[in-house]
């Protein structure tokens, strides 16, 4: 019986739905289920109200614009704001049937379909926003169990093996919404939860400094260029020569003459191609290696990356063949996720990425203004320009590469890498404490909350 698992359960003892599937009853699911017999626990379905977001169609009122519509491929990021949302206009967000999905700040939103089912962020904000049906909310109804402590303990091990113990289905696993009256959590002291609440608020610090120092790089790559308001009539005349006989395009949408006030606003004759790198060699993964994968979903607003999965090359899609390196930045080429450029860190070294992204680096431009300028309103608006196709609609290596790129001065270069690497470092920062929040509660749990507040101490983490 040597690798075999075996566990032997009551007929009375099944759970409400009598489920009798053989995961349901792995061992560590009944280890969770022990430790937790020792606490004093409310279910997630007790302590907070329960929903999932929007259910009617509304894909013909996505926009660049508008307000914040949170999908399951935005819960990679602690606090949901600092994700990349699709958006909708006020009309469609003010629909009657649309209410029931309106967030609040201090929810907590939890992907409840798919390969991400457990993914958890936090709404911090009282700004508008809504979110699908692939995110389950969970607004506190009293104050028994904290939002801050929901949050923390979901990305727990005791919190995860339950979610993952819960799932249902073949071709595409789903969390019930009902389920999350058998999901239990543990009633933590209230000092030990307004540690937590500490915690969580001085992440959102540390976020919001970030934010800071990534707008200020920003601004200051804007005033370099003196890139103000573009201003162009709505009516372009090109002749054949000037026109086809160049670009090959004969769609109205290329022509349109913003795009000549971008390029003449970036005052330069150097490209793309003349001053960076572009690396598009497939990399054939080993199949018995692990490697960290880099997807859209996980590449934030700021260029930084999170939520990334190690996943074991015989696993790992057949889009995963680009190797990227510290230095390196990589730019999505799917047309409505141009903005998706990020910053290969220390942590990314050797990791691999989708072929969805172009790999790029250069000589003479340092990677953290390289990052800058590829999410710049002008270079944004180029790409977008550039992109074709019908069914999907992206930027071609030719036409990325033959895009206007301008040399920046290397002062000016220097004062945006420190202010992008000093936003990177609070970023960090914030997920430190998350992880020493994480550990803190399985402490708690396991040997006590004065021996989680008191490695705490030692961590340095100030009440």
């Amino acid at each position: 019986m040597d690798g075999l698992e075996i566990s032997e359960i009551r007929m009375s003892a099944l759970e409400r739905t009598w489920r009798i599937d053989a995961e349901f009853y792995k061992k560590e699911n009944l280890a969770v289920d022990s430790v937790l017999s020792a606490w004093y626990k409310t279910s997630i379905a007790n302590s907070f109200y329960v929903s999932d977001g929007n259910h009617m169609s509304i894909s013909e009122s996505f926009s660049d614009n508008g307000i914040p519509y949170y999908r399951g491929q935005d819960i990679y990021h602690t606090f949901i704001e600092t994700s990349n949302p699709i958006r909708i206009d006020m009309d469609t967000f003010n629909k009657p049937q649309m209410f029931r999905s309106h967030l609040k700040k201090g929810d907590v939103l939890m992907s409840i379909v798919g390969a991400i089912i457990g993914n958890s962020s936090l709404v911090s904000t009282d700004d508008l926003a809504t979110c699908s049906c692939k995110l389950a909310i969970l607004r506190s109804k009293d104050k028994e169990i904290k939002p801050e402590t929901l949050f923390i303990y979901i990305k727990t091990k005791y919190g995860q093996i339950q979610i993952q113990k819960f799932k249902r289905g073949a071709a595409q696993t789903g969390l019930l919404l009902e389920d999350l009256d058998q999901i239990y959590t543990p009633i933590f002291t209230e000092k030990f939860q307004v540690k937590l609440q500490n915690i969580v608020n001085r992440m959102h610090t540390y976020t919001q400094r970030s934010n800071t120092a990534y707008e200020d790089a920003s601004l200051l790559l804007e005033s370099i260029l003196k890139i103000g308001n573009i201003s162009y009539c709505s009516i372009a005349q090109k002749l054949f020569k000037q026109s086809f006989e160049i670009s090959g395009r004969l769609d109205a949408e290329y022509y349109q003459p913003k795009y000549d006030e971008y390029s003449k606003a970036l005052h330069t004759t150097n490209s793309v191609r003349s001053l960076c790198t572009l690396y598009d060699k497939n990399f054939m993964p080993n199949e018995k290696t692990e490697y960290k994968y880099i997807e859209l979903a996980n590449v934030g607003t700021m260029g930084e990356i999170s939520g990334v999965a190690t996943i074991c090359g015989g696993e790992l899609p057949s889009r995963a063949r680009r190797r990227v390196k510290k230095g390196q930045i990589i730019v999505a080429s799917v047309e409505g996720s141009l903005q998706s450029c990020a910053l290969i860190t220390d942590e990314f070294d050797g990791a691999l990425c989708s072929t969805g992204f172009y790999v790029l680096d250069s000589d003479s431009i340092n990677p953290e203004t390289l990052l800058i300028l590829f999410k710049s309103e002008p270079i944004q608006a180029l790409m977008k320009q550039r992109c074709s196709g019908t069914i999907l609609t992206a930027i071609s290596k030719d036409e990325l590469l033959g895009m206007p790129l301008p040399q920046i001065d290397a002062d000016v270069q220097k004062e945006i890498a420190q202010k992008v690497q000093e936003s990177f470092g609070l970023r960090h920062k914030s997920e430190q404490l998350l992880e020493y929040a994480k550990q803190a509660v399985e402490m708690a749990i396991e040997q006590g909350e004065d021996a989680a507040l008191e490695w705490l101490n030692e961590k340095g983490v100030e009440a």
